[in-house]
């Protein structure tokens, strides 16, 4: 019984990277199918939609840039330093529990502090 609970854990962040991907690919498939539906009756496809189709297009916002690296680092240290107050606030009880959580709190903080210092070395594109 206690494996459920680690197996659960992986099958939920599985399950938020997969069903994402799932849907993106059910959404391309069925435009796929109404332009080919399109084509085999002899309809033109606009050349805005084959534009839409061949161009790389991000949504506004989307594209990398210093100040979102700076906000992303910015959440990334936060939520480092609340695993390290859970951290702390655990170790008052349950000693033990201290050290391994702050490590934890590590690898957010690191990526953190990584977002920040790319944030802070990208130059603004003009």
């Amino acid at each position: 019984m206690e494996i459920l609970i680690p197996l659960g854990f992986f099958a939920m962040i599985a399950a938020i990277v997969v069903v994402p991907r799932y849907f993106k690919s059910m959404e391309r498939q069925k435009m796929a199918e109404t332009i080919r539906a399109a084509i085999e009756n002899g309809q033109s496809l606009p050349t805005e939609v084959v534009d839409a189709m061949t161009s790389d297009i991000r949504p506004k916002g989307m594209s990398p840039s210093p100040q979102r690296d700076l906000r992303t680092g910015i959440v990334w240290l936060f939520v480092a330093g609340g695993l390290a107050a859970f951290g702390l606030l655990i170790g008052m009880e349950e000693p033990d529990a201290t050290y391994p959580l702050l490590a934890f709190a590590a690898f957010p903080g690191f990526i953190g502090a990584a977002f920040i210092v790319l944030g802070l070395l990208n130059k603004p594109k003009v």
